[in-house]
């Protein structure tokens, strides 16, 4: 069976998908099967510097010629959110984790380059909680992919047929925090802004908690891409990054970023006072040629 294929002009505005999703709060997830065979993609997409310097800032990222890996990742946002927008998607998207992110840039990416930028969703799998899938980006120059990308969802309470696979964890690094991070209580909507992601849970109190948080939490993204970021200089040319979100930050809050670099790999986490982790990743060289 062939993959629909949706083109798109443009990158669709999040605002506006969002609200479309948030009127399918009604889905319940059930006993789910399938998901939709479709690809949505926009086949010219040209990167707005202003827009780049302005997540870059809010990031820890230096502006430079060449696009940081997670920024790549929110270039497919958009079209992660048309395709669970859809009236035939089983899953409420108010209702999604976001649990896990690997994603490999394959050659560093110019602002200059024109883009072009693709979503599809699969990977049904069933979860001790739920249900997991993925949303596979892709990215290429003409006939070159130059970055792709896997966002693990869990859909509570969704039943798929089957034995749930053991879970992957990645280990946290033994290292006490380098760093402290301070995170004002308006960085949800800061970062909203730059990377169009204006679900509710990350913007105020009140709208934080009609969602079951008593205050808003920062952007799993926000914190993946900081964590990256923190690398600096050492980051090279082409890299797989892989992360687990754990338990949310709060804002306003401060927190701790550790990481070490042994068998190749830089080894990372942000965690809380307690030294409990809000995330957990792994970044290594990644070489042309490879998946």
């Amino acid at each position: 069976m062939g993959r629909d294929v949706v083109v798109l002009p443009t990158l669709p505005e999040s605002k506006g998908v969002l609200a479309k999703a948030l009127r399918g709060l009604t889905k319940k997830p059930g006993d789910v099967a399938t998901l939709p065979a479709r690809t949505h993609m926009v086949m010219e997409h040209r990167v707005a510097v202003s827009r780049l310097a302005a997540y870059c800032a809010e990031t820890g990222f230096a502006l430079r010629d060449e696009m940081p890996a997670t920024w790549l990742h929110v270039l497919t946002f958009p079209l992660q959110m048309e395709a669970m927008a859809a009236d035939d998607f089983p899953f409420p998207l108010a209702g999604l984790v976001h649990v896990t992110n690997d994603m490999t840039l394959h050659r560093p990416v110019r602002v200059d380059e024109v883009l072009r930028v693709s979503v599809r969703a699969g990977n049904l799998q069933p979860h001790a909680k739920g249900a997991t899938f993925d949303m596979v980006g892709e990215v290429h120059v003409g006939d070159e992919r130059v970055w792709h990308g896997t966002s693990v969802y869990l859909a509570s309470g969704a039943r798929v047929a089957g034995d749930a696979p053991p879970p992957v964890r990645l280990a946290a690094p033994s290292v006490a925090p380098s760093q402290e991070w301070r995170l004002p209580g308006d960085l949800g909507r800061r970062y909203a802004s730059v990377s169009g992601d204006h679900n509710p849970i990350h913007l105020n109190a009140l709208t934080a908690r009609l969602f079951g948080f008593p205050r808003p939490i920062i952007h799993g993204m926000w914190t993946h891409a900081r964590a990256v970021a923190a690398l600096g200089g050492e980051l090279p040319d082409a890299y797989r990054v892989r992360v687990q979100f754990a338990k949310p930050i709060l804002l306003p809050a401060k927190v701790g970023y550790g990481v070490v670099r042994e068998d190749g790999q830089w080894r990372f986490a942000v965690v809380n006072r307690e030294g409990k982790p809000h995330l957990v990743g792994e970044l290594s060289v990644a070489r042309r040629g490879e998946p």
